[in-house]
């Protein structure tokens, strides 16, 4: 009897914890960085399979170590890749002095005007709620190795249950 149950509770505990380091895990969501589109204590899942394959693209919204280096996850969105030059100013974003169309931002882009070049194997993130955001530009680019995954989907509260857009 209790080697049946070793038998099935080790192995369980085993394909959970290589799906949790591996595939997907879940996260919440901390802070107002991300909204009207992500809200504080909204839970997700992240998918960890796809940036091993190709990397993040422009409006992937992606959960990443904070490079302040807390133990606290971001979650933000991907504006700008690799290579590409970004600029913040009157009001928007630009990529290569192309205004990014943004159509889910409910606010325009605050700050300074400014402007980054995207390093190899980085990405550029805001939050999508600008005027309550650290991201990029106040920490720079951000390296592709500290993303941890890229959030597909909402599951709590219920009345926002779905895919993440």
């Amino acid at each position: 009897m209790v080697r049946d149950i070793f038998g099935t509770i080790v192995p369980a505990v085993i394909i959970a914890l290589l799906i949790h380091l591996f595939v997907a895990q879940a996260t919440r969501v901390y802070g107002q960085s991300m909204e009207p589109n992500l809200h504080e204590n909204q839970r997700l899942v992240i998918e960890k399979v796809s940036y091993r394959l190709h990397g993040p693209r422009r409006g992937d919204v992606v959960v990443l170590h904070d490079p302040a280096g807390s133990s606290e996850l971001l979650i933000k969105r991907v504006v700008a890749l690799a290579g590409e030059r970004v600029m913040v100013g009157q009001g928007r974003v630009y990529i290569d002095r192309v205004a990014f169309g943004e159509p889910y931002l409910t606010q325009e882009t605050t700050g300074p005007d400014r402007t980054w070049t995207v390093p190899p194997l980085s990405v550029f993130v805001m939050g999508d709620n600008r005027g309550a955001s650290r991201d990029s530009r106040t920490f720079g680019a951000v390296r592709i190795s500290d993303i941890v995954g890229h959030a597909v989907f909402r599951y709590w509260p219920l009345n926002r249950f779905g895919p993440v857009e």
